[in-house]
């Protein structure tokens, strides 16, 4: 295997940061949504803030996406520390588990919209002669990516995805036990899906997501994609 010092370098630079917005977002989402329904856990522990410090998980964060990128790997591996949600404090319990597992995918989705919006404007205002123009514009493009990633893989319903609690906000008590108890083998589910290669479905939303974005945010600039 070839390492390309410099084409790693610059991987992580336009990736990592891209990589740890689209997560702290994402969390925060979860902590703000779920103190709106009446639990603080989040609050008091310090976890209801945009400072990436507080979100990071040694491994998750940094370890396994570093690893990712240096390898060049087709598996990408990346979580952030899960925000400390107490269900039996909301003040609605189906109607707050599903907003504060919505939230964090619904983040993503929004600020992926943003991200094509400041992807179209950087083309259409920075000139190509702007020192960090390539730079800038690949960490744009790797935040329009992986929020929409970020969303739709969250929304698979295997637990502990997000998905997973949106679809238990619909079911039955009783229901809801047979369900979570498949957590104990989402470990093997998820596995499978990335070995076996059927999470490229997921490729197909998330292209369709980026490419409108962009379509939309284009429209709105009277600017050409391509050009």
């Amino acid at each position: 295997m070839e390492f390309n010092a410099a084409e790693i370098i610059r991987n992580v630079a336009t990736f990592m940061p891209a990589f740890l917005i689209a997560l702290v977002v994402h969390e925060y989402a979860h902590a703000w949504m779920a103190y709106r329904f009446g639990d603080t856990t989040s609050e008091y522990q310090g976890r209801l803030t945009l400072n990436p410090a507080a979100h990071i998980d040694p491994l998750g964060t940094i370890a396994f996406p570093l690893l990712s990128i240096v390898t060049g790997s087709s598996i990408f591996f990346g979580w952030a520390k899960p925000v400390p949600i107490d269900t039996t404090r909301f003040s609605h319990y189906r109607k707050g588990l599903f907003w504060v597992s919505f939230a964090g995918p619904l983040s993503n989705l929004i600020l992926g919209l943003f991200t094509a919006f400041a992807l179209v404007g950087f083309q259409v205002f920075v000139p190509a002669s702007f020192g960090f123009y390539e730079g800038l514009q690949a960490m744009l493009f790797s935040l329009l990516l992986l929020n929409f990633s970020l969303a739709i893989f969250n929304l698979i319903p295997i637990p502990p995805l997000d998905g997973s609690n949106i679809v238990l906000s619909f079911l039955s008590d009783n229901a809801a036990r047979q369900y979570m108890a498949l957590q104990q083998y989402s470990f093997f589910f998820l596995l499978f899906l990335m070995f076996s290669g059927a999470l490229r479905v997921i490729a197909i939303p998330i292209r369709f997501l980026a490419e409108l974005s962009l379509a939309i945010a284009a429209s709105v600039f009277g600017f050409a994609l391509g050009q």
